[in-house]
């Protein structure tokens, strides 16, 4: 082999590193936006917002404060502060468990999901953050390396969501159906608004919504970074340039 096709090899190894490295982190904000999506408002006002668009409390018969008991102690559950998912309020002109047996198992699940997210994306960010140290240890030039190896990644991702978007945008229901499917292996997340409560606080809306908020958050989040990284690029040049000079 020749020192250029060596210096290739080399150069193409060290490309594709950057680029699972900014792939990964991308992903890691992926899974971060729908934390933040979910949980960052703390008083979950985005909520009470959909409740009153949707017309829940008429729904369910419940007054507004009952319902955000409901929800607050919902996403304790979801996010693993509660074991178990049964809370006693006023619903439908009764004192009940707001909750059922197949709310119990079908959000026992969600949180198994939700939670493995969470891990995936902890993992993620780490294994960027050694691909990154890798990088550096190998005296790469990564400076330059990151920022291209992110807008790249980016461009790729920007024609799966921009599909996805117009998938979801064409026919929400059956793009939230085929979504189920993939990651539940029953039907137990197919309610009966006659039976079940949960379902008429969430509608369908509510998760198309959802879906916009969470989009939102992860497009902020890319277009921080990519703003960063021209910046970035922006300075390093300058750098290069009065090395230059002098």
């Amino acid at each position: 082999m020749t020192k250029m096709e060596e210096g290739t090899g080399k150069h193409l190894a060290v490309s594709l590193l950057a680029a699972l490295a900014m792939l990964l982190v991308i992903f890691a904000m992926l899974l971060t936006s729908f934390q933040l999506a979910i949980y960052g408002d703390p008083d979950y006002s985005f909520y009470e917002k959909e409740y009153r668009k949707y017309e829940v409390t008429d729904a369910l018969d419940m007054e507004i404060e009952d319902v955000m008991k409901v929800t607050e102690y919902m996403m304790d559950y979801l996010i693993g502060k509660e074991e178990e998912l049964s809370i006693v309020t006023e619903v439908d002109g009764r004192t009940q468990d707001f909750f059922n047996e197949q709310d119990r198992f079908h959000m026992g699940e969600v949180r198994e999901l939700f939670l493995g997210g969470l891990k995936l994306r902890n993992v993620c960010a780490a294994a960027a953050m050694l691909l990154l140290i890798g990088l550096v240890v190998m005296k790469t030039d990564w400076r330059m390396l990151l920022p291209k190896a992110y807008f790249r990644a980016v461009m790729i991702l920007a024609v799966a969501g921009i599909l996805l978007g117009i998938a979801f945008t064409v026919d929400f229901t059956r793009c939230f159906t085929i979504f189920h499917e993939i990651f539940f292996d029953n039907d137990l997340w197919m309610f009966n608004p006659s039976e079940d409560y949960m379902i008429r606080m969430l509608p369908e809306g509510f998760f198309s919504d959802m879906v916009v908020r969470i989009g939102v958050t992860f497009i902020g989040m890319v277009a921080v970074l990519g703003a960063i990284f021209v910046i970035w690029r922006k300075y390093i040049h300058f750098i290069l340039g009065k090395n230059m000079v002098q």
